[in-house]
């Protein structure tokens, strides 16, 4: 089930209908195709060829899925990265995808390292190329490479296919009660999973997406109404955001029927604002990782009565808690959360993770992936999360891994040690706070650890809070983070709110 194919059918199907909108501009399904082959073009002229990748470091707007067809029906990886990332961590993933083309934003054109090429290059190329259609390649199933981080700090690509891509949107189509005449809206950005499903959910239904080219709350409320949204995608900051932001009157956002929230745990208070704000809409909430594409879904009517509850699984996905030797765990029991869906690569489960053979066979167990996460289940079937077994925080919507953060830290030259994690945070989910030990004699500044790490890291990874002092460690050095994140329970900090 390859993506350009679905394209191609409601280019035939619905010529005329919208299948892209960004601000002022409009693509129907007729000229999606043929732009796409027109960009396909171009990117073979510049060598890009089955199994190649092509790197993404693209704000966005239109040319995004564009983009990302069109190397699709060259049989090429796409390879999303965030444009929130510094340039530091671009030519990481640049040297560990080594991509035949980076494709940049014509304003960030200077962050990414390699063989670059702009948006308005490819656009200004791609205007006098052919429209022919390209063949649908058939030796390889392999389209997208999605970096995520893992305790180690180091990114790892996570193998996507196309059937991992199709079959996630069409089971959500069905769970979600979407349809073609749906109009649905992008608030995050497309190197995240969020957008790309959104994506995936319009390919495959022949309906409509509207674009965010950058979120903003006033004008997610003045785009749903202009364009008649009638499904967005968001995470839980965005939907309090949108909420601050609501004017009071529910009729002119009559047709928004569905939110589709991936991220942090949707707090319960947030969904009886959203539900008594906006009477009609339905709210679905959804666990997912790079590396899954939907463990569990949490339907609208069991947002309330199940509000702590990740959902049950979706259709196609066995969810099963395991001891430390992979063995089910008693009912009621706490375990870490493994997932299963038919043959990695096949269904929904990444294939592998690029390059990396040993941290893929460490991922997976009888043909389960290892979550990190720990989990109990109700008596009715509920998954409940209870812990990360990974160290993770989740701000805003976004991984935030510790050891990454950590690693940026440390290489301050007068820290000797470092712990991060995560506190709550009323607007965010919650904040980065630091616990740093000082070599001998050296002195240093909140202010001066949070500017060493913004060179390193993305802003939104960097501590909003630091502490000089010593911290608990195990028999190994190791920090001791539950300790930690109970001392920031007991008001070290006094109030947190993000700027």
């Amino acid at each position: 089930m390859k993506t350009q194919v679905f394209l191609g059918t409601f280019a035939r199907r619905v010529p005329e209908r919208e299948a892209l909108v960004c601000e002022g501009t409009r693509v129907t399904y007729a000229e999606f195709e043929r732009r796409t082959n027109q960009l396909a073009a171009v990117l073979h002229g510049r060598g890009v060829r089955a199994g190649d990748r092509v790197l993404l470091f693209v704000n966005n707007g239109i040319a995004w899925p564009l983009l990302c067809v069109a190397v699709m029906k060259l049989g090429a990886l796409v390879v999303p990265v965030s444009t929130r990332l510094t340039a530091h961590e671009v030519a990481f993933l640049v040297s560990d995808a080594e991509p035949r083309v980076v494709v940049a934003s014509d304003e960030l054109c200077d962050i990414p390292s390699g063989p670059v090429v702009t948006i308005g290059e490819l656009e200004a190329s791609a205007a006098g190329a052919s429209d022919a259609p390209w063949p649908v390649p058939h030796d390889s199933d392999d389209c997208m490479i999605g970096y995520t981080s893992g305790t180690s700090g180091t990114p790892k690509g996570a193998i996507t296919t196309h059937n991992n891509l199709v079959l996630t949107a069409m089971i959500n189509n069905y769970d979600y009660g979407l349809t073609e005449h749906d109009r649905m809206l992008v608030t995050t950005p497309f190197a995240h999973r969020t957008a790309i499903a959104r994506l995936y959910n319009t390919l495959t239904l022949g309906a409509t997406l509207i674009i965010m080219p950058r979120f903003d709350a006033a004008e997610t409320l003045a785009t749903i109404v202009r364009e008649r949204v009638s499904v967005t995608g968001l995470v839980p900051t965005v939907a309090r955001m949108i909420l601050d932001a609501f004017d009071g009157d529910a009729e002119p956002y009559a047709n928004l029927r569905m939110m589709i929230s991936v991220g942090e745990a949707f707090p319960v208070e947030l969904k009886k604002r959203l539900f008594a704000t906006l009477p009609n809409i339905k709210l679905s909430s959804a666990l997912a990782m790079t590396e899954t594409f939907g463990a569990a879904v949490l339907r609208s009517e069991d947002q309330i009565t199940h509000a702590g509850s990740a959902g049950r699984p979706v259709p196609g996905v066995e969810v099963m808690l395991g001891d430390e030797a992979g063995n089910p765990v008693p009912q009621g029991e706490i375990g870490e959360i493994l997932v299963r869906s038919g043959v990695p690569g096949n269904e929904l489960m990444m294939r592998a993770y690029w390059n990396r053979p040993k941290e893929t066979a460490e991922a997976f167990r009888d043909g389960w992936f290892l979550t990190g996460d720990m989990g109990r289940f109700d008596p009715d079937g509920y998954l409940y999360m209870v812990d990360r077994k990974k160290d993770m925080i989740l701000s805003g919507g976004l991984n935030i891994y510790s050891k990454e953060v950590e690693n940026a830290i440390v290489s301050h030259a007068a820290v000797a040690d470092v712990a991060v994690v995560g506190t709550p945070d009323a607007q965010f989910g919650e904040a980065v706070v630091a616990f740093v030990e000082l070599k001998n004699g050296a002195q240093a500044t909140e202010a001066e650890i949070i500017e060493h790490c913004r060179a390193l890291i993305a802003s939104y990874k960097k501590p909003k809070y630091v502490f000089f002092e010593a911290f608990p460690k195990n028999a190994q050095g190791k920090a001791l983070k539950k300790e930690l994140r109970e001392r920031l329970a007991d008001s070290i900090i006094p109030s947190l709110s993000l700027d």
